[in-house]
């Protein structure tokens, strides 16, 4: 393995090694693209599931937490696209190269309405 594969590697790992990331690519994979604002309700559901709450400041802190973390750091590696006014996020090409991985992670996580739905 090559020093430059092998960073590739470690990056690709460091990225989905974040729940909120992988959540996020989860449900980009679906359609390529998808609004902050659902993606943000949908990883603020499925964080709170255990106790079926959903409060706006657990909302809010998904939100914040990706729009100066998950969103540009996944932007630095060419894996998505994101726009914080209007809300859209894209995948890039840069995602076929994690997607292998991500299907791995996807097969351990926790709740089964996550590992249950396919990449397309």
């Amino acid at each position: 393995m090559t020093q430059t594969t092998h960073s590739r590697m470690e990056a690709a790992c460091s990225l989905l090694a974040e729940s909120e990331r992988r959540y996020l690519l989860y449900q980009l994979a679906e359609n390529r693209r998808g609004n902050l604002e659902e993606i943000t309700s949908r990883i603020a559901a499925w964080e709170r599931e255990d106790d079926g709450s959903l409060d706006s400041d657990h909302r809010q802190r998904v939100y914040v937490s990706l729009a100066h973390n998950h969103l540009p750091r996944l932007a630095d590696y060419d894996i998505i696209d994101y726009d914080l006014r209007s809300g859209d996020v894209v995948l890039k090409d840069g995602f076929d190269d994690i997607r292998p991985l991500l299907e791995q992670f996807k097969q351990t996580e926790e709740k089964p309405e996550i590992r249950e739905r396919p990449l397309l």
